[in-house]
């Protein structure tokens, strides 16, 4: 069995996931001590207060999908690592669920659909019982820090977890780095959510027009992303921001939720991803309500365009992703300073930060199973920074093959940073208060593509119109 949603989208294999766990077996070997088995808690369904329903569908923990690709809740999972057996544990549903959600189906149905060795329904002192008889005496239990948000996904907790030897601390390094280097078979639905997105933002920009409003275009993304792509879920909210919003980093949650007219003239900055199977596309366009660019808006499109190709290129395994975010930095202020926004020597306006007024945010993050994917700070990854621009990059690793990375540079203009910089003595020499004050209120621009690291040359598997000429010429042929 496998997972798809009808002829024309992809086909994912259970042996995506069957190949995780042998390399999950494989990476502990040696590591822990014989009779250990991995434990895992699968995500549980949780309805609004008050009612019976989710505001979305349930949607997988990420982990426990990784390695199994199980979509109910309420699920649990082992893995004996002397044999590399894999057991799942699926919730015993009672009768009435046949009447109000659909069929109630037996272990050997979900045996054969996930491609696990053994299933069964999880009764009482179950996960106990059939780890005692499998003479496992050491559990490795995932407790998974998230280094942005702070939060941590807590460890499986089931009847009799107390009568083993439990590991908090092994699994999550090995589980979150095997995360990181993505297989052949993860990276074919990668490149499939990321098309899937790119049509979805190529729709967008085909239709729309000055006096629609932003959800309008968010509504259009979701449906195309959906009805052609299969693509039930997105992999974060979506940002539909026109003219002053294409400032606000993280617009359209509930303060300002994507509810603005769009106004001619207006430069807009889409970032909208749909996740297929749970793998995530994170891809963002910026292009001219009306179809054409001014002078103005060409001038800072063509800076952030430019240091998008330049880390493309310049992002090698071996090269460590810090460099490339002050790489973007330069190539974006040596523009500005021929548009006559900033003076000075360049270098010495990324060794102030000033890079940082422009562009707050880091230059791309890991995508994966989460669109700001797990891993960011491991292996080589040097401490997080305290310095402005620096703090907000999501990983500060050296670039290695297989990594699926997002390059998102771009160029804000933000009046709380630039009246901060405007007032420092060490940043205000660089500024032209003037020029500046032109380009206030018009937004930003960000240029987002989804990239696989390759010794070869990086593969971009975003597949839209990027170039000014390209972009004129896309939204003139409706």
């Amino acid at each position: 069995m496998s997972f798809t949603r009808g002829p024309k989208t992809l086909q994912v294999k259970a042996d995506l996931f069957v190949k995780n766990r042998h390399r999950l077996v494989e990476a502990l070997r040696g590591k822990v001590p014989s009779k250990s088995a991995v434990v895992l808690q699968g995500g549980q369904e949780k309805n609004r207060y008050n009612t019976d329903a989710e505001d979305l569908p349930f949607r997988q923990e990420s982990y426990f999908f990784w390695a199994f690709g199980v979509h109910e809740s309420e699920c649990y999972a082992a893995i004996d690592i002397d044999s590399g057996k894999s057991i799942l544990f699926a919730p015993r549903l009672h009768p009435d669920f046949a009447i109000w959600e659909g069929s109630i189906n037996g272990e050997d149905w979900f045996q054969q659909k996930y491609a696990v060795d053994e299933v069964h329904f999880n009764d009482a002192n179950k996960i106990h019982d059939v780890l005692s008889g499998m003479n496992a005496s050491n559990l490795l239990l995932l407790k998974a820090e998230n280094t942005d948000s702070g939060n941590t996904l807590s460890p499986a907790n089931f009847d009799g977890v107390d009568k083993f030897s439990c590991d908090e601390k092994a699994l999550y390094p090995v589980m979150a780095e095997l995360r990181v280097l993505k297989t052949d078979e993860e990276l074919e639905v990668l490149r499939y959510a990321s098309r899937v997105a790119s049509d979805a933002h190529k729709a967008a920009m085909k239709h729309i027009k000055p006096g629609m409003y932003e959800y309008q275009l968010e509504s259009l993304f979701r449906h195309t992303s959906y009805y052609h792509g299969g693509c039930r879920h997105l992999a974060y909210t979506c940002i539909a921001a026109s003219g002053c919003n294409g400032s606000i980093l993280h617009y359209g949650h509930a303060n300002a939720p994507n509810a603005r007219e769009i106004k001619d003239g207006d430069m807009c900055l889409f970032d909208m991803g749909p996740e297929y199977n749970c793998y995530a596309s994170d891809v963002t366009t910026s292009f001219p309500a009306n179809g054409k660019f001014t002078d103005r808006q060409k001038l800072v499109y063509n800076a952030v365009l430019k240091a998008n190709r330049a880390v493309l290129e310049a992002a090698k395994p071996g090269v460590r992703w810090n460099d490339m975010h002050e790489l973007a930095e330069k190539v974006i202020l040596s523009h500005l300073k021929e548009g006559g926004l900033v003076v000075g020597d360049v270098d010495e306006m990324v060794k102030s930060r000033l890079g940082a007024v422009f562009m707050p945010h880091g230059l791309g993050h890991l995508l994966g199973l989460d669109v700001h994917d797990v891993g960011g700070y491991l292996g080589d990854a040097l401490p997080r920074s305290n310095l402005p621009g620096l703090k907000s990059l999501r990983t500060t690793r050296t670039l290695r093959e297989r990594m699926v990375i997002t390059i998102e540079p771009g160029c804000y203009f933000i009046d709380t940073l630039l009246d901060k910089a405007l007032a420092d003595e060490k940043l205000k020499k660089f500024l032209v208060p003037e020029k500046i004050n032109e380009f206030r209120g018009q937004g930003g621009v960000r240029i987002e593509d989804d990239v696989i690291i390759w010794a070869k040359g990086n593969e971009n598997m975003s597949q839209v119109p990027r170039t000014v000429e390209e972009i004129e010429k896309f939204m003139a042929a409706k």
